[in-house]
């Protein structure tokens, strides 16, 4: 893509900027460059696949029977040397050969190839673009389908491989006399069993490691990325309660895909408005798409899936009712996807941001929220601890007033001339904070302390933090229409309330900082934390610009342009998303026991928080100039024409954004896969067991 600058004569120095044009023609070649970038991946990926299984069995090749009995022990664990010792003790006197288990031979798949030649000639031509596109989609899926066929037949060779391994070590240790190993299992296990005191590790001498704590690394090299530390498995999970959270936080990621591809292409127009002549891709569809599907598929589902763990884990008891969460989730999907479809077709409510769709696809979520609220209300009602804690305070108030807000935005009542704009920005204001920032806040009210493992600090800040929103916040919705023809001493409640609106955001960031209070050094050593961290701060940061927004003076530079475009993503994005991606990273290890590779939740995180830096600093900077270009009286073209170059890092940073995601998807698949390893300690102790019980006699 080549941006070359023109100059306009007509306009004055200061006002020439940069002009863009893209062509259809480049445009077409762009995205066959984005497709063949993405084959280049997943084919990257069959190779890196393919080649960790031939290391494995590369391994395999080496006589096991020469390997150091000391590197095969370390695969027990203290209980299964116990375990063992005590087989190996009672065939001292019996001792047999037993002969290897043959494992059935294993042949991979066929692996068809697809292919595709073209004549470049033609490219031009829209009836070759749309054939190229047209059979570019069942390729893109025939290579998706072998993908996943690729990988399960090579977990199922990993897991038979290591069980041959494992008979293997079995046979090795079954062949050995006690005496031969039996100092070497108790010198390993009293190793495991062993407890470390505090100044056993100090000095300046060469590390020692007589107890086998330490993993000693003679080889030293520069490491791409710094150890974490590992999530600890819940075993006391119900597995159907598990089930329902993940299929919430499934789907959230899939709206999170499809919403933000939107914004990603709806981004792009501002550079290359040209880019296409269909109605159903236009701006003015696409872009309440791209809100709506992030609103309410991405976050809603997000932030539901998340509570429905919370809620009956404070309470300490069951959840009232599983049906009822199955229920909400699939109504919710039927109103964003029929949501979308209506809204790319062009029916539309036509009433105001954020409730673009009309009334009838809109009901199945206000459905989904009642059962909702009936579950988690039930679900309290039978808590068998004495108080309510406070996450469960949140959940159900956000609930409540999501309810309020969205009848009184679809209800007839008030939807007439300036009853309709007052309505209008008490919905859109709402919605935000009495739904998203309160759901969400009492999220992390239950996952924070959990994984710094110490309790909130204060309790009383959360309850402080908790009224003064419910006071202050559901006053600020006028705020968006100062100047307007609302009553002059409406717009002042507004902006009273958003003055007040610093209580609960002090209150509540401090209440999350002093959590992190004596931890953090934890920070550094979790690659969960860092997403709290900065949540917490854009918690702050974006709360307080939104109270900056408010006053007279600054809504004179700043409304009307693209400055709450960066406000709304500083915040929507920078708290919502970073808590969220947070609570999700906390949880879902503790249902699967599979963690995503840190490198790529380490390129998650700074993807997204520098294409958000990127996406909202400029906007910010060029909707000032711009604002203030309009108080001098300067034409309204000349202003658009300014921010082209800040359109420009809106599109770049978006990108980054959009990259993030699908990198949060991968990790969301690595951390849902089965695990292809198997515990080599209890397969080599289960072997024992299993050839003396089928010989008792010996």
């Amino acid at each position: 893509m080549l941006f070359i600058p023109m100059l306009d004569a007509e306009l004055p120095i200061k006002s020439q900027f940069f002009h863009y044009q893209v062509s259809g023609y480049d445009f077409w070649m762009i995205s066959l460059l984005i497709v063949l970038l993405s084959l280049l991946f997943v084919v990257l990926l069959l190779i890196e696949r393919i080649h960790g299984i031939s290391r494995f069995f590369t391994r395999k090749k080496l006589d096991l029977h020469s390997k150091d009995l000391k590197s095969s022990i370390k695969h027990l664990s203290s209980k299964q040397i116990t375990r063992l010792l005590t087989i190996k003790r009672n065939l001292k006197e019996h001792k047999t050969l037993i002969l290897l288990i043959v494992l059935s031979s294993l042949h991979l798949w066929p692996i068809e190839a697809f292919s595709q030649t073209n004549n470049s000639s033609f490219w031009g031509k829209t009836g070759i673009i749309i054939t190229l596109v047209l059979l570019l989609i069942p390729t893109l899926f025939a290579i998706g389908l072998l993908f996943v066929k690729i990988s399960r037949r090579l977990f199922k060779l990993r897991v038979q491989s290591q069980e041959k391994e494992a008979i293997a070590i079995a046979n090795q240790l079954e062949d050995s006399e006690l005496e031969e190993i039996e100092s070497t299992l108790l010198e390993h296990q009293a190793a495991l069993d062993y407890r470390l005191n505090d100044d056993h590790l100090s000095g300046k001498n060469n590390a020692k490691d007589p107890r086998g704590l330490l993993n000693i690394n003679e080889h030293l090299e520069i490491p791409l990325v710094s150890r974490k530390k590992k999530a600890t498995r819940r075993p006391n999970i119900d597995p159907s309660l598990a089930k329902l959270v993940i299929w919430f936080l499934v789907s959230a990621t899939f709206w999170l895909l499809f919403g933000t591809t939107i914004g990603e292409y709806v981004g792009i127009k501002f550079v290359a408005p040209d880019l296409d002549q269909i109605s159903w891709l236009s701006f003015g569809r696409l872009r309440p798409v791209h809100t709506n599907a992030v609103f309410w598929g991405w976050a809603s589902m997000a932030m539901i899936g998340l509570a429905y763990y919370v809620v009956p884990r404070v309470s300490n008891t069951a959840l009232y009712s599983l049906k009822l969460g199955w229920i909400s989730l699939w109504l919710i999907n039927l109103t964003v996807t029929a949501g979308t479809i209506s809204l790319m077709a062009g029916i539309n409510n036509g009433g105001g941001e954020y409730r673009e769709y009309i009334w009838p696809i809109m009901l199945p979520f206000a459905v989904a929220l009642v059962l909702t609220l009936i579950n988690f209300y039930k679900t309290i009602a039978r808590k068998t601890t004495e108080e309510i804690y406070i996450s469960n305070w949140y959940i159900v108030s956000a609930i409540i007033f999501t309810i309020v807000i969205s009848l009184s935005a679809y209800l007839p009542f008030w939807q007439q001339g300036l009853g309709e704009t007052i309505i209008q920005g008490y919905y859109m204001h709402q919605g935000v904070g009495m739904w998203f920032m309160l759901f969400t806040l009492g999220l992390v009210y239950y996952y924070l302390p959990q994984q710094l493992n110490r309790p909130i600090y204060s309790y009383s800040l959360g309850i402080l933090a908790f009224w003064t929103q419910i006071l202050f916040y559901t006053l600020i919705g006028s705020h968006h229409f100062v100047f307007s023809a609302i009553p002059w001493w409406l717009q002042t409640v507004a902006i009273v309330g958003s003055a007040g609106m610093a209580i609960p955001v002090i209150a509540g960031t401090t209440n999350f900082l002093m959590t992190f209070k004596g931890a953090w050094y934890k920070v550094r050593d979790s690659y969960i934390l860092p997403f709290f961290l900065v949540g917490t701060i854009f918690y702050f940061t974006g709360s307080m610009q939104g109270t900056a927004e408010a006053f007279r003076e600054t809504n004179l530079i700043w409304h009307f342009t693209d400055f709450t475009v960066a406000h709304s993503h500083l915040t929507m994005y920078g708290i919502i998303c970073f808590f969220l991606w947070a609570c999700i990273y906390a949880i879902v290890p503790r249902f699967t026991g599979q963690e995503a590779p840190q490198i790529s939740i380490g390129a998650h995180f700074w993807l997204a928080l520098l294409g958000m830096m990127m996406y909202t600093v400029p906007l910010m900077y060029g909707s000032t100039l711009k604002g203030m270009a309009w108080m001098e009286g300067k034409p309204f073209i000349d202003g658009v024409v300014m921010m082209a170059p800040y359109w420009l890092w809106r599109a770049i940073g978006g990108s980054l954004m959009w990259i993030s995601h699908l990198v949060f998807a991968y990790n969301m698949y690595k951390m849902l896969s089965p695990n292809p390893n198997i515990d080599f300690g209890e397969a080599i102790v289960k072997q024992l067991e299993k050839k003396t019980n089928s010989n008792p006699q010996k």
